[in-house]
């Protein structure tokens, strides 16, 4: 498995699935506020926003939840300003990081980046050093005991471009506007979606082999993703699952 996937991977088996659910609900909830604000509050004109109500459904995220963020952010209700950026840089191992953050106060967020990524080993990179190799994709997964025809069929009627074997599930890959419609199709054809989402893919994989490496990464990842004001990390490992395993 490789970056993202892997990392989805392991929060799943951490387990604290209730707290993990709640951060998730927060950090939906200000996204649909920020996609509002800067688009309006009509699904049917506001792209940016038909893709986030579509993201929090996916994450169950409930309708009164939605509307209320939505409401917030197109002003009918207090909410606050949030600023968006990606920080870039660097794990043990070379391995690329984006940390896509909405914030409310630039410097504490600078502050707590800087500290996840210099705690374990990383460092924070100038913009542009990371961000090349990686491309905004739809990335949805499905689970590995469905035969690949299956998947494949399913998937490329619905509008997907590729799918790829990664460990025990299948990667179904789509241009990052029809993630959604994708994932909905496959599971109408009966194949158990694990997770859908619009993420950053990169280009480049690094293998990482070190075993304090690989936990240097995913501690860094994991302090990272504790933060409110962090709304996702991007990386390009690949951790073997024999060594994900000692690390466990």
């Amino acid at each position: 498995m490789s970056g993202h996937s892997k990392w989805a991977t392991i929060k799943h088996k951490k387990g604290a699935i209730d707290k993990a659910r709640g951060k998730l609900f927060a950090k939906l909830a200000r996204q649909l506020e920020v996609a509002a604000r800067s688009g309006g509050m009509d699904v049917d004109t506001n792209a940016s926003l038909r893709t986030m109500v579509q993201k929090a459904k996916a994450g169950q995220m409930t309708k009164d939840a939605i509307d209320r963020a939505i409401k917030r952010g197109g002003g009918e209700t207090g909410g606050a300003n949030y600023e968006s950026i990606m920080y870039e840089g660097y794990a043990p191992g070379g391995v690329a990081l984006l940390v896509d953050v909405l914030t409310d106060n630039r410097n504490r967020t600078a502050s707590d980046v800087r500290n996840a990524f210099t705690k374990f080993g990383g460092s924070l990179a100038e913009p542009g050093a990371v961000s090349w190799q990686f491309a905004r994709r739809g990335l949805i997964v499905v689970s590995g005991t469905v035969e690949e025809d299956t998947v494949m069929t399913a998937a490329l009627e619905a509008g997907a471009d590729d799918i790829e074997r990664d460990g025990d599930t299948w990667r179904v890959l789509t241009d990052s506007s029809v993630v959604y419609e994708v994932k909905e199709a496959l599971e109408t054809a009966g194949i158990e979606v694990l997770s859908a989402e619009s993420t950053m893919v990169s280009a480049n994989t690094i293998e990482v082999t070190d075993l304090d490496d690989a936990r240097h990464i995913l501690r860094i990842m994991d302090m990272l993703d504790e933060s409110d004001d962090v709304q996702d990390v991007y990386a390009n490992f690949d951790i073997e699952e024999s060594l994900m395993q000692e690390i466990e």
